[in-house]
Parts: C-alpha cells; structure tokens; sequence
C-alpha cells in the first residue's frame, strides 16, 4: 500500500472527513482490520485565509509547497490538496516535489464523464467559481461547460462557507438558501452540481436536491484510495 501525504487544515473541518473517507475506503477494499496509511501536514488556516483575502496566492503557494516537501520526504507517496480553492496554487506544489500531485478537479471531472455529464453547476467560494484555475481546468480537460450562480447567490455561497461551514457551524437556513440555490440551476439546463468546497458536502446532501450532486471530497480520497492500492500508480491517475 502506498502511502497518501495530506494537506489538510484549510479547514480541519473537512480534513477530518477526508480522513475518515479514506480509511473507509481502504477498509471497504481490504476488509479486517485495514485502514489507510497516511502523513498530514495540516496548516493554521487563519494566516492563510487573511493571505487569500490579500491576493497572495505566491505566498501561500510557498507555504504549501514547503509543506509538500515536507511530506514527501516522510514517505509520502503522493500529496492531496484537501481544498478546492487552494489548487490555484497546485501548479507551484506539483513543481516543489517528485511525487504525484492528485488533482482534485480531475477527481470530478472523470466522474462527471463517465456519468455523461456535459453541463454542470458549481458551488464554491468566490475564487473557485469566478476564476479560471478550475473551471478552466474542468473545460479543457473534461469538456464540461461549467455554470456558476449570479453574483448575488455567490455572494451567500462564500459567506456561508467561511463563516459557517468552516467554523463547524451547520445551519438550516443555510442548507434551505443552498437547496434553492441548486434548484435555479435547473433553469439553466444544468444536469448535475459540484460541491466545489470540501466542507459544502457537510450541509448539503443528495436527499435535500433533485439534480445529482458531484462531492469533490468523497471523489478525491475515492482517487486517493485507488492510487495507494493500485499495483502501478499510473493506473490510478
């Protein structure tokens, strides 16, 4: 079994998950008493949530590059970025180390191919539906026209997530404001959602929506889980 190297922190909220998912995974494949194995650097993600504010994507590209390093020499087999918004700088992190970077968006793009998806919605913070580092990856590697929710809903999107959902807090009002929110999608011909934020998965579930929902933190560590116990990493990415 080859060994997963974390990136966590932003928020430990949703690392926690991914912890959970990918001993699941493992566990689900291997049977007994079989869980993952795993290094995890986790951040303080209050610096850099004020260095996302700033626009100091090179500093935080630093910060994790440095932390991927980091991994990589403990053993590390490959290093997971637990954050959608924080792939803006995975291009830095995959240059810093020898080891594979497992992309999260492809973890959402092949799944969203092979379930004949063309046209998709998205639900993310601010910098993960209005810049081009993912949509555009989503686009020109999976074909995917990606539809994000007017300024007004993306507005409520972010706030929910860092004031809420990365602080724990799980509100009704916020997972009905979400519900309707994908249920506009509907209008515009979209076919399935992604929860771009790995903590969004934590307040919306497919029981509260009717278009299928893409969870980008279960389809990372299924990615993961499939990379430590494929024979040749080549076949799990």
């Amino acid at each position: 079994m080859r060994t997963i190297g974390l990136l966590g922190g932003m928020s430990w909220e949703s690392t926690a998950e991914y912890y959970r998912l990918l001993n699941t995974g493992v566990k689900h494949a291997l049977g007994g008493l079989h869980s993952a194995q795993l290094v995890l650097h986790s951040v303080d993600f209050a610096p850099l949530e004020a260095m996302q504010r700033q626009g100091d994507w090179p500093g935080m590209g630093k910060v994790l590059a440095d932390a991927a390093c980091g991994l990589e020499s403990t053993g590390a087999d490959c290093v997971l970025i637990c954050t959608n918004t924080m792939h803006k700088v995975a291009p830095v992190v995959a240059d810093a180390i020898d080891i594979p970077l497992l992309h999260i968006a492809d973890a959402a793009g092949e799944a969203l191919v092979a379930a004949g998806v063309s046209r998709v919605g998205l639900l993310g913070t601010r910098f993960t539906m209005e810049q081009d580092f993912y949509r555009g990856r989503l686009a020109a590697r999976f074909g995917l026209d990606v539809v994000v929710p007017d300024q007004r809903d993306r507005t409520e999107v972010d706030r929910i997530i860092y004031h809420e959902l990365c602080l724990g807090r799980i509100e009704s009002q916020s997972q009905r404001t979400y519900s309707d929110i994908v249920d506009r999608f509907s209008d515009q011909r979209v076919e399935a959602v992604i929860l771009g934020c790995t903590e969004v998965g934590l307040l919306l579930s497919p029981d509260d929506v009717d278009l299928p929902l893409f969870d980008t933190t279960r389809l990372h560590a299924e990615m993961a889980v499939r990379f430590a116990l494929a024979d040749d990493s080549r076949d799990a990415i």
